[in-house]
């Protein structure tokens, strides 16, 4: 099966559907590619008789968020018509991507371990079961770039609450698993590898105990649970508010720090040099 894929590495073992996000050279950075991968595979697990879906990052990480070439090659094919398009499609891509995810009907269990930034963070909150490393680091780093959490900060939102999500959001603060662990975005924290894998063993023998049907229905329930949003429209308005901060100036500014690896222009304090 993995051949079929260029972003992911894929390995089903009877119920069982192990998705390594597999560009470690950039720490798993989400470009379209993987998203449009993934999509297919979640859209995929009711034929397969996926039970349970294990997501983890290849190299020591797990997700660095969105790809940053991504956005400026979106730029690029904007071209002097400055059209939001290219970019509202890339950011809502994502987006359904996470919805996906979050209401498939299987157990979808998150293994986090270095970066988990941005996007990796919102599939970490979409997530069943998260367990992560000890070496996890959590962060949303949009608003430092220039842009906004757009597809993501709804799903932070239900994980973790208001307060801390607009604390996350506006200060662009770093999480370490324990703190993680404290506000309910993990489940559990490993010290070692062999540690994790005893404990996904564990998760995995306790999902597997419980009867598909009624993990899908209960599941679905819960959702049902929480306050109706029209995720669509919603979603749909945040990638066109995502375009318009893409084609501002901070975000001109903000990318082009990263890609230089300076601070942007608004993070530098009275007398520092760029």
């Amino acid at each position: 099966m993995t051949s079929m894929f260029h972003t992911v590495k894929v390995e089903q073992n009877g119920p069982v559907l192990d998705i390594t996000l597999n560009r470690p050279e950039v720490r798993n950075a989400m470009n379209l590619a993987m998203v449009e991968e993934l999509r297919t595979l979640f859209a995929g697990v009711p034929e397969r008789g996926v039970r349970v879906v294990m997501l983890r990052g290849a190299g020591g990480h797990f997700c660095a968020g969105g790809d940053v070439q991504d956005m400026m090659q979106a730029r690029m094919q904007a071209g002097q018509d400055s059209s939001p398009e290219p970019y509202v499609r890339l950011n809502r891509a994502f987006g359904k991507l996470l919805q996906e995810v979050e209401v498939v009907g299987c157990v979808v269990i998150a293994v986090l371990e270095g970066a988990v930034l941005g996007g990796g963070f919102g599939l970490a909150c979409v997530s069943d079961v998260a367990i992560a490393m000890n070496n996890a680091q959590f962060r949303l780093p949009e608003t430092g770039l220039g842009l906004i959490p757009a597809q993501i900060a709804p799903f932070v939102l239900k994980r973790v609450g208001l307060t801390l999500t607009r604390q996350l959001a506006l200060t662009g603060m770093t999480l370490n698993a324990e703190r993680a662990l404290a506000i309910g975005l993990i489940h559990e924290i490993a010290a070692s590898p062999e540690a994790l894998q005893t404990s996904l063993g564990a998760i995995l023998e306790q999902c597997l105990r419980c009867a598909p049907l009624a993990n899908q229905v209960t599941k679905d329930l819960l959702h049902r649970c929480m306050p109706a949003l029209n995720y669509d429209l919603l979603l749909d308005e945040a990638a066109r508010s995502f375009a318009i901060a893409v084609q501002g100036p901070e975000a001109m500014e903000g990318t082009m720090a990263f890609m230089q690896k300076r601070l942007p222009a608004w993070g530098r304090t009275s007398g520092e040099k760029p």
